[in-house]
């Protein structure tokens, strides 16, 4: 793909993203770095709209990290309601904490020291730097991957070499704008460029080798996730719901509160607390401080 090509695309993509970029309140004007990592964080396994019902609230209770830093944990747990695994809530508190002592209180935009943050993996880490600080960096999730593969290399990410993938994503990337970009490409990947793709209103149908070549998507069911009724993390998820609410409970009361079976609470129990999200005392239980 040339350069000529390459231009027009960009244009394509960024006309196409331009009503879509304040649609979720992560994205709106004014918005800091701060708050682009606590959204990265949540969107991590989490849907979209989900995300976007806790996101404002949480804010609200965390407006910058000295205050998450300074919260207890079981505050966070608290805030955190709704997004499910917890570990991204001690890990934040945790990176807060982190970046108050390590970095002054200041979301640094290196994805170099982003990525020694406590639950900052390599997508997170270019994302914030992508999104909240102008880095050219491309932020790699399934959605950027199946378009740049279809686009550009006219086949499935499964059908490709992982390092052609990231060749032309950072081909793609629009250096002058990175943190749009990699919005749009998400969010492409996401409505148009599913996995049976809506190549009809694409905006970038003109330039797409995988639709030049008549290819079809994946019209195979997707992998099953595994059942959440009767799962550890559904007991998980009742355990913490329950100490939201009280101050500490025995297993018999995690027993009687959760309707879930004793030798189930007691192994979901001994996982938050190896988490860090639940502690013991004597016999009870509770969201840690």
């Amino acid at each position: 793909m040339t350069a000529l090509e390459i231009s027009p695309l960009r244009r394509a993509l960024r006309a196409w993203y331009r009503p879509r970029r304040e649609g979720y309140p992560w994205r709106r004007q004014g918005t800091g770095p701060y708050a682009v990592l606590v959204s990265e964080v949540m969107l991590q396994q989490t849907q979209v709209a989900r995300v976007a019902s806790a996101f404002e609230g949480f804010l609200r209770r965390f407006p910058d990290v000295s205050s998450l830093a300074a919260a207890s944990r079981a505050d966070v747990v608290r805030a955190w309601a709704g997004l499910g695994y917890h570990r991204r809530a001690v890990a934040l508190h945790e990176t807060a904490r982190t970046i108050v002592r390590m970095h002054g209180g200041t979301v640094p935009p290196d994805p170099r020291a982003l990525r020694q943050l406590p639950g900052v993996g390599p997508y997170t880490a270019s994302a914030v730097a992508a999104i909240a600080f102008g880095r050219p960096f491309v932020a790699m999730d399934v959605n950027v991957r199946r378009v740049t593969s279809r686009v550009v290399l006219g086949r499935e990410p499964e059908d490709g070499n992982g390092r052609q993938i990231a060749t032309a994503a950072r081909l793609l990337l629009d250096p002058r704008s990175p943190g749009t970009w990699n919005q749009a490409m998400m969010d492409l990947g996401r409505e148009v460029c599913r996995p049976v793709p809506r190549c009809e209103v694409c905006p970038l149908e003109r330039w797409c080798r995988f639709r030049d070549a008549g290819r079809p998507g994946t019209t195979t069911t997707a992998r099953k996730q595994p059942a959440f009724e009767g799962s550890n993390r559904q007991a998980r998820g009742r355990i913490v719901a329950v100490l939201r609410d009280r101050p500490s409970a025995g297993i018999a009361g995690l027993v009687a509160a959760t309707g879930i079976d004793v030798d189930r609470v007691e192994g979901a129990a001994a996982g938050l607390v190896r988490d860090g999200i639940v502690e013991r005392r004597g016999r009870s239980f509770r969201l840690a401080r």
